[in-house]
């Protein structure tokens, strides 16, 4: 099973890019973040098409998070339960055996800020309810853009991406952290510690031609899947293509 995560930028813009990798790369579950869609523009149609299901939560201009599955999907929850916000960033489902959050984490604006406040807020609610998930659903793969690059080896420059910058600060570092001490683990790094390996390029200074990038798309694997994420990367080629999203997918392979 090929599960991914891509942050599209925009769906109603992308959505030949997201047809185009739907056929090269053929995951059974992606995760969709930035669809920037209202729920009756979403193209489940188009995309039923192609063998995918689908389910969305949208909202105009902004935000948006979808869950696509070659198979059938239930159990569908939108929104972090409890945690009032009329923001469209999660959504989960159960696909087979396999629970999965798909995230579009809170960017923040710069420490310091109410947004910066909220975000952690929101880190906290994540928390308290993926705690109670893997109660109910040891099988959980929790997936997105996560706007946190979780150490030095995943941002270019770490002067520049310090302690008191946004996405590398040191309290969102720790609240990614928290989700890992419930036992969830970066499928990227259970195969590589190579550093300089990106999800994110800024659109302006040439980013992605002189590797100016952070991976802050992330998928992460609980200890029941662990030992079965036989892979991860993520697929720099479509951040290549005309007008690309400024993100590329993350991915993991489980098997046996």
């Amino acid at each position: 099973m090929k599960i991914a995560s891509w942050n599209v930028n925009s769906l109603n813009v992308r959505l030949p890019h997201l047809t185009q990798w739907l056929g090269a790369f053929a995951p059974d579950i992606v995760g969709l973040q930035e669809t920037k869609l209202e729920d009756h523009r979403f193209p489940d149609t188009a995309l039923a098409e192609l063998g995918y299901r689908s389910v969305f939560a949208g909202q105009k201009t902004y935000n948006g998070v979808a869950l696509l599955a070659r198979g059938p999907i239930g159990d569908v929850q939108v929104g972090i339960p409890g945690f009032e916000d009329e923001q469209k960033r999660v959504i989960a489902a159960t696909v087979g055996e396999v629970r999965v959050v798909n995230l579009y984490v809170v960017n923040g604006q710069d420490v310091g800020t109410d947004k910066y406040a909220y975000k952690l807020r929101w880190l906290d609610a994540v928390h308290d309810w993926l705690a109670a998930e893997l109660q109910t659903h040891p099988k959980l793969v929790v997936m997105g853009d996560f706007n946190i690059a979780p150490d030095d080896r995943d941002v270019f420059d770490p002067k520049v991406w310090n302690d008191d910058h946004i996405l590398t600060s040191t309290a969102e570092r720790a609240a990614l952290q928290r989700l890992y001490a419930l036992g969830l683990h970066d499928a990227f790094r259970l195969h590589s510690d190579e550093a300089n390996v990106y999800s994110w390029w800024d659109y302006r200074m040439g980013g992605l031609r002189r590797n100016l990038g952070l991976r802050i798309d992330l998928t992460l694997v609980s200890d029941a899947l662990r030992g079965h994420a036989v892979a991860s990367g993520i697929d720099r080629e479509p951040r290549t293509w005309e007008r690309p999203s400024d993100h590329a997918p993350a991915w993991v392979r489980l098997g046996g």
